[in-house]
Parts: structure tokens; C-alpha cells; sequence
């Protein structure tokens, strides 16, 4: 569905399990980091507004949205993590750099989420512009950083009912 139609933000809390013996990992973009910072906060608030505990959340940083699928792969190496959130903002610029960097990374998150045992949940924001990125990142289409860790806690939800 397309975020002009859906607000990132909203969805029913009481769909959302009880994250607080769950295990998270965000890698998160330096780029356009006033974007990614914000997504970030999302995250955060919403992981803990569903009982995360600050001691279960390893945050890291890469240089940009095209290193999102290394520093994913590394955080699912470490063991210390039941999902990955991955965070970026590409914004497209006058050259093809945009389609390249975008479609490295959802191919290289695509590419984890098929051969690891540990969902990475897709927080790139791929815009035209500024407003676009401002819009999902906290502005009136909501925060995608809220979207994600909702997704991120559901999928260890279904990951865990799988092995039972």
C-alpha cells in the first residue's frame, strides 16, 4: 500500500506481542542522519512502548544506506539478536547513484532475509526530495522507524511459533 494511503505510524497496539524478552539489532545510516535519526527514535520508542529493554537494543552505525547490509549480516553474525532493523534514506540526486545504492541494499537485505534464520526488516526510505523523507521520517505520513520495529517484533513473534 502505497504511504500516501497509510499512515506509518498507525497500527493496533494490542496486535503487537510483549517484545520484552526479545532481542534487537538497528543498523542505522550516518547519511542524511537528521532522517535516519529520527526513523531511529521511532524505533526506539516504539520497541519500549512494547516492553523492549534498553539492554536487549544494540544500535550501530554504518557510513551509508549501501553498507546496511553489511552491518545487518554482522549484527546477525554476533548472535546477540533475534531481528535486525536496518535504517536509511536515499534521496534521488541528479545521477544513477540513487538506483544503484537503492537497489544494492534491498537486494542485499532481500538476499539475508532468504538465507538467515533472523528477519532484517527493511527501513529504507527511497524519496525524490527532502519533503518526502521528512514526511515518513516523523512528518504527517508518520515514522517509519514506528512501522518497522512493530514489524520486527511481530516477525521474532512468528519466527518463535514456527519452532514451537
Amino acid at each position: 500500500m502505497s504511504t500516501a494511503y497509510h499512515n506509518l505510524s498507525d497500527y493496533d497496539p494490542h496486535s503487537v506481542p510483549d517484545a520484552s524478552a526479545m532481542r534487537f539489532g538497528i543498523v542505522v545510516s550516518e547519511w542524511n542522519q537528521h532522517i535516519t535519526g529520527s526513523l531511529l527514535n521511532g524505533a526506539l520508542n516504539t520497541l519500549k512502548k512494547h516492553g523492549a529493554k534498553d539492554e536487549n537494543i544494540l544500535v550501530k552505525t554504518v557510513p551509508g544506506s549501501f553498507e546496511l547490509t553489511y552491518g545487518s549480516a554482522q549484527l546477525i553474525k554476533s548472535g546477540k539478536v533475534d531481528a535486525v532493523i536496518a535504517l536509511g534514506c536515499v534521496i534521488r540526486g541528479d545521477t544513477p547513484h540513487f538506483d544503484y545504492v537503492c537497489m544494492g541494499a534491498t537486494q542485499g537485505i532481500t538476499y539475508l532475509n532468504a538465507t538467515s534464520d533472523i528477519p532484517v526488516i527493511y527501513g529504507l526510505i527511497t524519496t525524490n526530495n527532502m519533503q518526502q523523507a521528512e514526511e515518513r521520517a516523523g512528518g504527517k505520513l508518520g515514522n517509519k522507524g514506528d512501522e518497522c520495529a512493530v514489524d520486527a517484533i511481530k516477525m521474532i513473534d512468528f519466527t518463535c511459533k514456527l519452532k514451537k
